[in-house]
């Protein structure tokens, strides 16, 4: 399978708007976000999406298209949650009828990132954290927001600790 551009995406989500009448609306929180927030090298061959309804058949048609994804109602529904009014503060990508995409504010990106903490997770959260201008204090804010949010739970403190990394290393030596 080749690399899967946000534009294709929309393009089979359009396509799936049509053949069965369904509104979808998803906000993307995976490399595909990345893309649009201009990093065009990241390459990803799945959709990572926070849904609004139902997932069953709009998993079906990306699977007979052979998109994996990995699609959820619920992307806060994690140990480490996301900051309160994430999906407030996510922008427009698309809007039409029938149609509605959506990325998640930079900051809640690299929450989201973050949460992972993966080698690859950190370095995109680093791409859009300089490409936005966040500094250490305000990704500091929404990951004590993000750890209010969520249920007591030792991960808090592995979260904590990636946080901590991840603006030492964006502060610079």
């Amino acid at each position: 399978m080749s690399a899967l551009t946000a534009e294709q995406v929309i393009g089979l989500l359009t396509s799936y708007t049509r053949e069965t009448g369904a509104s979808v609306e998803v906000l993307l929180v995976g490399a595909l976000a990345l893309q649009a927030y201009g990093y065009q090298d990241r390459l990803t061959r799945d959709l990572d999406a926070e849904v609004v309804g139902p997932i069953e058949a709009l998993t079906e048609f990306l699977s007979r298209h052979s998109i994996p994804a990995d699609l959820t109602t619920n992307f806060s529904g994690s140990i480490v949650a996301m900051p309160p009014g994430y999906r407030d503060r996510a922008t427009d990508l698309v809007h039409q009828a029938n149609l509605h995409v959506r990325l998640l504010a930079p900051i809640d990106f690299v929450i989201a990132k973050l949460r992972r903490g993966t080698d690859l997770d950190l370095d995109d959260a680093s791409f859009v954290a300089n490409r936005f201008h966040l500094t250490t204090d305000h990704i500091r804010k929404a990951a004590a927001a993000a750890i209010d949010a969520s249920p007591k739970d030792t991960a808090l403190f592995l979260f904590q600790k990636t946080v901590d990394l991840f603006c030492k290393s964006l502060a610079g030596p």
